[in-house]
C-alpha cells in the first residue's frame, strides 16, 4: 500500500507518471536502479542497526518467509523466494541470527522541567489511557480505528449533509466523489508478535530514528504517552514480553547470515552495522544494478512482472504496475512548477491524510469523529479539523513555516486534541521552500501595513475589543468560553500584506472559514475610528498586535479579569475542576451550601482537603492559563489521610502509600447535586460519594464491588479499608480516632469493631477489612 496512490492514483486523480513517480519512490527501486531524478530517491526501509533490540526473533521468522502474509500490503519484496523452498527456512535462520546481533543501546531519555520522565516509564502504560490518545491525538489519520470506540457526536459540514441526500451519480455530477469516498488505512501488521513493550514505546517516542524515511511521523508524544499508546496497541499480548531475550545465535551462524545480506541486497534499503567489524553498513553493500534509464520496460520478466532470478517479488496489482511502467516509458517531466514539487511531498509524507491544498486530501469523511476539539467545544469543522494549506506559502513568514515542522514549537491551536507531527529538517526542507515559491503571487498592486504608530496601537485596541475578543486570546487571556487562536505572535508569524486581505475579507482568502468581516462592503463599520479609513484601521490592528507584550490587553478582556468570580454554592453543590496545592493538577473541589467544602484528588483517588466558610474563586481556573494553584477562601482547612481511603493489602503486608493498580473512571451527580467518585482498584468497582451536613461535618459513603469476573479468586490481595492514618491517631471512644491536627473520623458500631489500630513506618493506620463479601458499603463522618 502506498497511501497517496491508493487514495488518488486508483480514482484517476493522478497523472500515470505522477502516480509511477510515487510508486517508484515508495518501492525504493532506486536503491538498486540508479536515477538522478529527484522525485524517485527511494524511501528505503527501517534501520535495521538495533533490530536485535526491537524485534521479536519469532515475528522476523514468519516476516522473511512471507512479507506479505504477515503485514498485508507491505512495501517489502520476497526477496527469499529466490531460493529454493529446501534453503529457505535455513537461510531465514541465518538472516534472524544476523537480525539478532544488530544490538544497539535503547536512547535515554532525560527529565526536564517540562518533560517527566518516571523510572522505566515504558512499564508505566495505561491501555485505556492509549486507547483515548491513538483515537484523538492524529494515529487515525493513517491507521484503523477501533470500530467499537465512542466518538463524540459533532454537527457534520454542509458538504457532508450534502452528500448524505445524494446518490452515487450526482456525488460524481458535482465532483464530490473525492470527498464522498473511504479513505484506506495503513495497516499495522501484527504488532502483538513484532514489538516489546520497550521498543514499540522507543519507537512512538522518536520514530524516525529508525525510519528516517519520516512515512511514519513523530506525534510529540512524552514518554507516558508513548508507553499508553504501546499498551494500547499490545494489549492482547498474553504474556507482556517487557524487553527482547539477548541473542544467543552462535557466530557462524551470524556470519552466514550476514552473507547472505549483501547478497540478497539487503543493505541496498536497510542500514545495519557489520557483525564483524561493528562499522555500519557500508561494507554490506553490492554493486548497483542497471541505472533506471536503461531499463527495458518492455521486458518479459521484471521486478514488477514475471520476476525470474535473483529479482525481488513485490505483491504489486495492475494498477500499479501500469503506473511505474508509464514512468519509465514516459521518463521525467520537464516542466515541473514548485506547486508540482509540493504536490508531490505531499503525497510521499502523506500531508494530504489531514490537510487540504488546492482541492486535494483533508481528513476523510469517516475520520473526521476522531478530531475533536479539547473539552468539545463546537468550534465547527475549521476549529477542530487541520488548516487547509492553501497559500500557506505566503501567510506564514519563512521562520514560522519551518517552524511549525520543529518538535519544540508550541502548537497555535492547543484546543485540538490532534497534533501536528514533528519532522527532521531534512525531510521538510525541500516542503518548506516549496510553499514559499509555489504561493508566492505579484504583490506589487498589494495594499501594505502602514508604519506602526502609537496612536494607532491604541486605535487598535479599541478595534480588536469591538470583535476580536470574541473568538481569540491575548497573551493567554480570553473571554469565558472563548478558545480560539491566541493572536500573541501573529506579527512574527504572518505575513502582513496577507493578515491585511483576510482582515478585510476573510472568506475571499480562506474558503469556509467562520471569520467574520467586520469590513463589509471593504467599508468599516467603525467610523468614528482613523476617519474610518480601512486601510488605516486595520494597519491599527496589526500595530497593536505587533506591540501586545507591551500593550494593556483589550478592556472587555480586562474588565472580566477585574470581576469578582467567587464561587458561592446555594441551593444545591458547586463542582469544579481545577488545579490545587493540596490536591494536585486533577483537583475537584465541591462546595456545599452548608459552608463545608471539600477537594478530591482524581489522580491519587484521595479525599485530600477539607475546609469551610468561603468557598473558591473561580477566576484563576477560567481564565488564567499556568498560575498559581487555587487556594480556599475559607478557614478551618484540614489535611486529609495522603492515601486512598480503599487500599490493596498484600499478604497483610503495608501500604506503600501510591496509587499504582487505581483506576479513576470520572464521577456522576444525584439529584441533590453531590457527585459520586468511581474508581477501580485490584478487580474491585469503588464508589465514594462525599456530602456536607448541617452539623459541619462532611460524611462519606464508600461502595466496594467485587468485579463479576474476579469474584470467587483466591488471590491473596486484601481489600481494607483506610479510615484514617496519621503520624499519631488517638481513639475517641469506641468508633472514632482522631489525629494531631483535629481530625476525627467516626465510623458505624459495626464497622468500627471489626478494624484495629496498626502502626505502618512512620504513622499509625485505622484498618478496617472489605474482602470477606462481593459488596461492602461502610459509612464515615470526618469532624474538624
Amino acid at each position: 500500500m502506498v497511501s497517496g496512490f491508493d487514495r488518488f492514483a486508483r480514482h484517476d486523480e493522478l497523472s500515470p507518471t505522477l502516480a509511477g513517480s510515487l510508486m517508484i519512490s515508495e518501492l525504493s527501486c532506486v536503491s538498486c536502479h540508479a536515477s538522478d531524478d529527484p522525485w524517485l530517491q527511494p524511501k528505503r526501509g527501517p534501520r535495521l542497526t538495533g533490530a536485535g533490540n526491537r524485534l521479536q526473533p519469532q515475528w522476523l521468522k514468519q516476516y522473511l518467509a512471507d512479507p506479505a502474509a504477515m503485514k498485508p500490503e507491505t512495501t517489502m519484496p520476497h526477496v527469499l523466494s529466490q531460493l529454493p523452498e529446501s534453503e529457505r527456512g535455513e537461510a531465514i535462520d541465518a538472516l534472524v541470527a544476523f537480525l539478532g546481533s544488530q544490538q544497539q543501546p535503547f536512547a535515554v531519555i532525560k527529565a526536564g522541567g517540562a518533560l517527566p520522565v518516571v523510572h522505566e516509564f515504558w512499564k508505566r502504560g495505561d491501555a485505556d489511557r492509549g486507547n483515548k490518545l491513538y483515537h484523538t491525538v492524529g494515529c487515525v489519520a493513517c491507521h484503523d480505528p477501533d470500530p467499537n470506540y465512542e466518538t463524540v457526536e459533532s454537527k457534520p459540514s454542509a458538504i457532508d449533509e450534502l452528500i448524505e441526500q445524494l446518490d452515487p451519480e450526482e456525488i460524481a455530477d458535482l465532483g464530490l466523489a473525492s470527498e464522498a469516498r473511504r479513505v484506506d488505512s495503513v495497516p499495522h501488521g501484527d504488532l502483538v508478535s513484532k514489538y516489546s513493550l520497550r521498543s514499540l514505546t522507543m519507537m512512538l517516542l522518536d520514530p524516525t530514528k529508525t525510519r528516517p524515511s519520516a512515512r511514519m511521523p513523530s506525534l510529540r508524544l512524552s514518554p507516558l504517552e508513548a508507553a499508553d499508546i504501546a499498551a494500547h496497541l499490545l494489549r492482547d499480548q498474553t504474556a507482556k514480553q517487557i524487553d527482547m531475550q539477548p541473542n544467543s545465535a552462535p557466530q557462524t551462524m551470524v556470519e552466514k547470515g550476514r552473507g547472505l545480506f549483501v547478497a540478497l541486497r539487503c543493505a541496498s534499503c536497510h542500514d545495519a552495522s557489520d557483525a564483524l567489524t561493528g562499522e555500519s553498513s557500508g561494507a554490506l553493500t553490492v554493486a548497483a544494478a542497471k541505472p533506471l534509464s536503461q531499463l527495458n520496460a518492455d521486458a518479459g520478466p521484471s521486478c514488477i512482472e514475471n520476476p525470474d532470478g535473483e529479482m525481488p517479488r513485490y505483491a504489486l496489482d495492475n494498477e500499479q504496475r501500469r503506473a511505474i511502467l508509464a514512468r519509465l516509458a514516459g521518463g521525467p517531466s520537464e516542466n515541473r512548477t514548485a506547486a508540482d514539487e509540493v504536490d508531490f511531498r505531499m503525497l510521499q509524507l502523506n500531508c494530504y491524510g489531514c490537510h487540504r491544498r488546492d482541492e486535494r486530501g483533508g481528513v476523510g469523511r469517516f475520520r473526521k469523529a476522531y478530531f475533536e476539539t479539547v473539552g468539545h467545544v463546537d468550534l465547527g469543522d475549521e476549529g477542530r479539523l487541520p488548516p487547509t494549506l492553501g497559500g500557506v506559502g505566503r501567510k506564514l513568514l519563512p521562520k514560522a513555516l519551518a517552524a511549525v515542522f520543529h518538535p519544540k514549537t508550541v502548537p497555535h491551536r492547543p484546543f485540538m486534541t490532534a497534533r501536528m507531527p514533528s519532522y527532521s529538517a531534512d525531510m521538510v526542507d525541500p516542503l518548506v521552500r516549496g510553499f514559499q515559491e509555489a504561493d508566492r503571487v505579484d504583490q506589487s498592486d498589494a495594499v501594505d501595513i502602514l508604519p506602526p504608530q502609537k496612536e494607532m496601537a491604541d486605535a487598535g485596541r479599541d478595534l480588536v475589543n469591538t470583535g476580536c475578543v470574541g473568538c481569540h486570546a491575548f497573551r493567554g487571556e480570553s473571554l469565558p468560553g472563548v478558545v480560539g487562536i491566541d493572536l500573541a505572535g501573529t506579527t512574527n508569524r504572518i505575513d502582513s500584506k496577507w493578515f491585511y486581505e483576510f482582515v478585510l475579507n476573510p472568506s475571499a482568502v480562506k474558503k469556509r472559514t467562520r471569520m467574520p468581516t467586520f469590513f463589509p462592503d471593504g467599508k468599516s463599520n467603525r467610523p468614528e475610528l482613523l476617519d474610518g479609513d480601512v486601510r488605516h484601521q486595520i494597519s491599527a490592528i496589526w500595530a497593536y498586535l505587533k506591540d501586545l507584550d507591551r500593550e494593556p490587553l483589550p478592556e472587555k478582556i480586562e474588565t472580566v479579569r477585574s470581576a469578582n468570580y467567587e464561587l458561592a454554592p446555594s441551593g444545591k453543590p458547586i463542582v469544579l475542576r481545577t488545579f490545587m496545592e493540596q490536591a494536585g493538577t486533577h483537583a475537584i473541589a465541591v462546595g456545599f451550601p452548608q459552608g463545608v467544602h471539600f477537594a478530591f484528588d482524581a489522580e491519587q483517588m484521595r479525599l485530600a482537603i477539607g475546609w469551610k466558610q468561603r468557598f473558591l474563586d473561580a477566576r484563576g481556573t477560567w481564565f488564567e492559563r499556568f498560575t498559581p494553584p487555587a487556594d480556599p477562601l475559607g478557614d478551618a482547612q484540614i489535611a486529609m489521610p495522603a492515601s486512598p481511603v480503599v487500599i490493596v493489602d498484600e499478604n497483610g503486608g503495608e501500604h506503600e502509600g501510591v496509587n499504582a493498580g487505581y483506576r479513576f473512571r470520572g464521577y456522576r451527580l444525584d439529584a441533590a447535586g453531590v457527585p459520586t467518585f468511581l474508581y477501580d482498584v485490584a478487580g474491585w468497582s469503588i464508589e465514594d460519594r462525599i456530602e456536607a451536613t448541617e452539623s459541619g461535618t462532611l460524611k462519606r459513603s464508600v461502595t466496594a464491588r467485587r468485579a463479576p469476573s474476579v469474584r470467587g479468586d483466591t488471590s491473596d490481595q486484601k481489600l481494607h479499608l483506610l479510615a484514617h492514618a496519621a503520624e499519631r491517631l488517638k481513639p475517641q471512644g469506641e468508633f472514632a480516632v482522631s489525629d494531631q491536627q483535629g481530625l476525627t473520623v467516626t465510623l458505624t458500631e459495626a464497622l468500627a469493631r471489626t478494624g484495629s489500630l496498626r502502626r505502618s513506618g512512620d504513622s499509625d493506620q485505622w484498618l478496617i477489612p472489605l474482602d470477606s463479601q462481593n459488596r461492602n458499603t461502610a459509612i464515615l463522618e470526618y469532624r474538624w
